[in-house]
């Protein structure tokens, strides 16, 4: 790879509720010289969201660094949240930014994960662009899939850390729609009905989680938000949870998204043109 790459890693920790463990992962980060562009952390999950930019070298380091900090810190014998998980440093995306390729994202996953094995005995599974197998690709056939072995490694799971899935794959929007409702299995329903592997909307994933007393929440990825832009997913889940008495609390964005995705948003609601 040449100089003057630029790449992104959205890595997800399982911890969500104890600020000092991220506190010491972005300061592990930033010491290899990659930026925190954003942190988000939710206890009822209990997961955060980390995103990180930086060159190949810097990026590789923060992704070991990272790695280190997960099994120092975070013990899955232990853990409860209501996201599934595999891994204390669960998912670590490579996302290509300037003058890079996702062939070259997928080599600094392979790399990743094969001196995160070195280093600390922690498993990993490559899916999306660094898949080994087309049925890897997808990142929920990872979760599913508890009798697979890892792409690197010779354990299935380290005893608390359990196992990595790393992936390259183009930049994603998460974000997330509050329910004022207590009925999950309607929330649910929704959630099937707008996701593309249940014949929903392409390149979008949905899952739905309990959020307390009075919301559950709807827990989206969009894969190509041209193709699937936020309001079209948005009105589609008001108009579907409007069907069953239910009223939309609001939206949450995890992490950062394109200026291109905020400014379609902007013109359907505003019915104004972007230029």
């Amino acid at each position: 790879m040449t100089r003057g790459r630029l790449f992104e890693i959205v890595p997800n920790l399982s911890e969500g509720r104890n600020a000092a463990t991220i506190d010491l992962a972005i300061a592990a980060v930033e010491a290899t010289g990659a930026r925190v562009l954003n942190r988000s952390s939710d206890a009822v999950h209990h997961r955060s969201v980390l995103t990180i930019a930086g060159s190949e070298a810097t990026i590789l380091n923060a992704s070991v660094a990272l790695a280190g900090v997960a099994l120092e810190r975070i013990d899955l014998r232990s853990h409860s949240g209501v996201h599934p998980r595999i891994g204390a440093l669960d998912v670590l995306p490579f996302v290509p930014l300037r003058g890079a390729t996702l062939a070259d994202a997928a080599t600094l996953a392979h790399r990743a994960g094969a001196e995160i094995w070195r280093r600390y005995r922690v498993p990993s599974y490559y899916y999306g662009a660094a898949a080994r197998a087309p049925e890897r690709r997808p990142l929920p056939a990872i979760r599913r899939n508890t009798g697979w072995l890892p792409d690197e490694g010779d354990v299935s799971r380290h005893a608390s850390a359990g196992a990595v899935a790393i992936g390259a794959r183009d930049v994603l929007i998460a974000f997330n729609i509050e329910l004022a409702t207590t009925d999950l299995p309607a929330v649910r329903t929704i959630a099937r009905a707008i996701r593309e592997r249940d014949g929903g909307l392409r390149t979008l994933r949905a899952l739905a989680f309990p959020r307390g007393d009075d919301c559950v929440q709807v827990s989206l990825n969009v894969t190509d938000y041209a193709a699937t832009p936020l309001y079209r997913v948005v009105e589609l889940v008001r108009d579907l949870a409007a069907e069953r008495g239910i009223e939309v609390l609001g939206c949450e964005l995890i992490g950062c998204l394109p200026l291109a995705a905020v400014e379609a948003a902007a013109a359907y609601y505003l019915g104004v043109t972007t230029l």
